[in-house]
């Protein structure tokens, strides 16, 4: 199972998410949950820091990605980087809809 999980500040802007594990949906190569999350993921990470110009802290082995957003001075950007993440949280939970029993999403917003 994938764990994905957003965590956000008190005025729900996301700081930091995190996804761990494996969908075990098919075997390597082959599984489209895995391939999906880890699309959808990373794309975000490459995306923010392609189209903002800031970067990420991250942490990626097998099985894991841990991504904290650093404190931006510039509201603009900040702006930027928050749309794409919480267009990332969208593909989560689409994914998660359609797949539930090998991922599971934890967000205090989530509807």
């Amino acid at each position: 199972m994938i764990r994905a999980t957003i965590k956000r500040r008190d005025d729900g802007r996301i700081e930091r998410f995190g996804v761990e594990g494996h969908a075990l949906f098919d075997e390597s190569g082959k599984d489209i949950v895995c391939a999906g999350v880890s699309a959808v993921t990373v794309g975000t990470v490459n995306a923010v820091e392609a189209l903002t110009g800031l970067e990420l802290k991250t942490r990626m082995k097998h099985g894991l990605l841990q991504v904290e957003v650093p404190a931006v001075s510039d509201a603009k950007t900040e702006e930027k980087v928050q749309l794409l993440l919480e267009a990332m949280t969208v593909m989560l939970q689409s994914i998660e809809q359609s797949y539930g029993a090998y991922i599971k999403l934890q967000d205090p917003n989530k509807k």
